[in-house]
């Protein structure tokens, strides 16, 4: 296996002088690979299969940014490991040197193949196109997003194609994001969104890094070849591409990957469906050469406006709005879209990940929206009788999302719901199931739970690809002691783009409120009988969200024009009945801002600093005092990028790399700051002294909330990702007890004054 190290391509060479023997007990037999970041090695296990070892120089080893990125390539690494993919074997993040061991694919990459042969054509162009979309669908079903397809990063091997490097290539990307907001990659095969606004890349940049893969392999030449990177990368963002020399049956298909927006492209599976009906040789191209390339042939333009059956949604766009009130916009900020695995989901970093709880006293995820209510639990806070520490694998309906719940506590009693479980009850002292109730389709990202009542329990469920007649969304109800379907209802699935957090449907009081399915009205029910209290349509020409302010509830909402945009910079607020669901003036609020909790029973929002359409994170504070309708803004020092929550009346944001940083929302005023070692990490959830956050790992970190003191941080617990940012906190404290939510569905509980040690 060759690899390209900061644009130079070596073969497989004798070890050097200086090199190690061995790697974590693998015997080292040549230098397949180096440069910049690292060496790759030939090395061999003990039953004698070859395998390729990456080794992290050492100067790296001591940087802790760049750990961070190397333990989230090698998380990503893992999910990937599957057919189309080199699988890892071995790992070791945190050694004094960090490594990563992974099959050995014999074979030349495309670059290689296509320098030596010229390109490919008839049959052979085909199998690689299908096997480079499979590869593609099965990656994004893994929840990775690859970003840095092209030509030397396909390994063409005997049973096909294999994509490769998902750790040191894109390690070095986000390292860079992160420091500078520059981004690294190779402009003939980057998409749009990544050379403009690289923190909302999401599974359908890959599409465009297909296209140009598949058009450099017809044709020796991208798309959109220049004489400098930078004209190259001018033609990726504005110019329509040069497909004249592409199989005209191809081109067809090449050019739908190619459009200028994500949402104009076919998902993975969508492409994988046009390229298997494309004749076995391909055809020609048209006569008229490259005057072609700007037309799509008819039958593929009907397959792809069309789609009768709604294919698996892309985690790079939520769904569009069904029903009237909706153009058929992909939902969600523009390039600020986030999913979570479902048929792939790691997507645009920017956006918040919804649950109620964020802004509702107890609701999911067990963070509250601050408040004199919102007071830090007691240190002396009982455990539920008969707890012991545990850990549980919570299956739903569908097995290949490997998704995050998020839980509730009442009393003994957790609710957890996301991905594939509607919602579950388990008891808190020892994980055990009573009962669940599972979704059979794919989720919307940060779509998780609902809430709770005292008797009734609310999810999320969405419909099956095979069954296109029932609603794509639904609120469900559930008898909280027996979990007993109780009614469910059509849901929107809008407020991503209006708030920036999945907040569809929620719990105030004994009552739910959700969104109708034409994205028109809300409409007010009873949780446990689902009797009609009240309906409310939307004011004219705008599209709603709700959004409770303590036992208040607020109706945000952004123009239809903005909607239709994917672009909300100037949202109105109005007051919302709670008897009679009758909206109130429009309150203006200077955007785009996004809700982060309540505090002294103001509504706190986080005002946006945008970088041309992507968020480059929080440059200050508004709050919205219902009573009065008026609006009042502070100024941050300076720009925060990450993750917003609120506990105590404080909001706090948590950065990719674990810089967790307290503010006061009346000021602006920074409280404090402090390193961490949790990447990635959400929260905060308020309980038994401390404040806890925790990233899709499991990894936790408690801290003093007067000043960011670390109490104590536990080791990860799972393979997820880190260094995401808008995810919903996935801590709940039931008294003493630390319940954490991590990813592929894991649950564990642990006492807060006796957490698990860190290695």
């Amino acid at each position: 296996m060759a690899e390209m190290y900061e644009g130079r391509e070596i073969g497989k060479v004798s070890l050097r002088g200086g090199d190690p023997a061995e790697i974590g007990g693998y015997p080292l037999e040549a230098r397949l690979g180096a440069g910049g970041m690292g060496t790759v090695f030939l090395a061999r296990t003990s039953s004698g299969r070859p395998v390729a070892i990456k080794l992290i120089h050492q100067h790296f080893a001591g940087d802790d940014e760049f750990r961070i990125r190397f333990r989230q390539e090698v998380a990503a690494a893992r999910r990937v490991s599957g057919a189309f993919t080199a699988a890892v074997v071995d790992a070791a993040p945190e050694a004094e040197q960090p490594w990563m061991a992974t099959t050995y694919i014999e074979g030349l990459t495309l670059a290689q193949r296509i320098a030596a042969n010229g390109p490919l054509n008839g049959a052979e162009l085909r199998r690689l196109a299908i096997g480079l979309a499979e590869a593609l669908r099965d990656i994004h079903r893994a929840g990775v997003v690859h970003r840095d397809l092209k030509p030397s990063n396909v390994v063409l091997s005997a049973e096909g194609p294999r994509v490769i490097d998902f750790g040191i290539s894109r390690a070095v990307d986000q390292q860079t994001l992160t420091m500078t907001g520059r981004v690294i990659g190779t402009p003939p095969f980057m998409s749009p969104e990544q050379l403009q606004a690289p923190r909302g890349v999401g599974p359908r940049s890959d599409v465009f890094s297909l296209g140009t893969l598949l058009v450099y392999s017809a044709t020796g030449r991208g798309p959109f070849d220049a004489d400098s990177p930078y004209m190259t990368a001018y033609q990726v963002v504005h110019e329509a591409p040069s497909l004249g020399a592409v199989p005209a049956a191809l081109r067809a298909v090449v050019e739908s990957c190619l459009d200028k927006e994500p949402e104009g492209r076919p998902s993975a599976d969508e492409l994988l469906v046009l390229l298997r009906d494309l004749p076995a040789d391909l055809g020609g191209t048209d006569a008229d050469g490259a005057g072609a390339g700007s037309t799509r042939e008819t039958n593929t333009q009907h397959h792809l406006a069309t789609r009768a059956t709604p294919a698996p949604a892309d985690p790079g766009t939520a769904p569009a709005a069904p029903g009237a009130g909706s153009t058929g916009t992909p939902i969600g900020r523009r390039l600020r879209r986030r999913w979570r695995p479902a048929l792939a989901a790691a997507v645009a970093v920017a956006a918040i990940g919804g649950g109620v709880a964020v802004l509702t006293t107890g609701g999911s995820g067990g963070s509250s929206g601050g408040g004199k209510g919102n007071s830090v639990a007691a240190p002396d806070a009982a455990l539920p009788d008969g707890f012991e520490p545990w850990r549980r694998t919570l299956r739903g309906g569908r097995e290949d999302i490997p998704d995050e719940l998020r839980c509730v506590a009442r009393g003994d009693a957790l609710f957890c719901g996301g991905g594939g479980v509607v919602a579950t009850r388990i008891r808190a002292q020892d994980g055990s199931r009573v009962w669940m109730a599972k979704s059979p389709g794919v989720p919307v990202q940060g779509m998780h739970l609902v809430g709770a009542t005292d008797d009734t329990v609310l999810g999320y469920r969405f419909a099956a690809e095979d069954a296109p007649q029932d609603p794509s969304s639904e609120v469900v109800a559930m008898d909280a002691d027996n979990g007993r379907e109780l009614w469910s209802v059509p849901s929107g699935a809008q407020s991503m783009a209006v708030t920036g957090r999945s907040l569809d449907a929620v719990v105030v009081g004994s009552a739910v409120v959700t969104v109708d399915a034409s994205n028109s009205r809300f409409e007010a029910r009873d949780a446990h009988s689902g009797e009609v209290a009240w309906t409310t349509s939307f004011p004219a020409g705008t599209r709603c969200a709700p959004v409770p302010v303590g036992p208040r509830l607020l109706a945000m909402c952004a123009t239809d024009a903005e909607m239709d945009g994917s672009e909300v910079r100037n949202p109105t607020l109005h007051t919302v009945d709670r008897a009679s669901g009758t909206l109130g003036g429009p309150i203006a609020v200077d955007g785009p801002a996004v809700p982060a909790g309540v505090a002294d029973g103001r509504l706190v929002l986080l005002q946006e600093h945008l970088e041309g359409t992507a968020s480059a994170g929080y440059d200050g504070v508004a709050r919205v005092d219902p009573a009065s309708r008026k609006v009042s803004y502070s100024r941050l020092a300076q720009t925060y990028a990450g993750t917003p929550g609120m506990a105590g009346g404080t909001v706090y944001v948590s950065g990719q790399t674990g810089l967790i940083t307290a503010l006061d929302p009346a000021t602006g005023r920074k409280k404090w700051s402090r390193q961490t070692g949790v990447e990635g990490a959400s929260g905060p959830a308020a309980g038994a002294g401390a404040l806890y956050f925790s990233s899709a790992t499991g990894r936790v970190v408690a801290l003093a909330p007067r000043d960011g003191e670390p109490l104590w941080t536990t080791d990860p617990q799972a393979d997820g990702f880190t260094g995401e940012q808008g995810a919903s906190p996935r801590v709940t404290v039931a008294g003493r007890a630390v319940i954490v939510a991590a990813a592929r569905n894991t649950v564990l509980a642990f006492d807060a004054q006796r957490p698990p040690k860190a290695g």
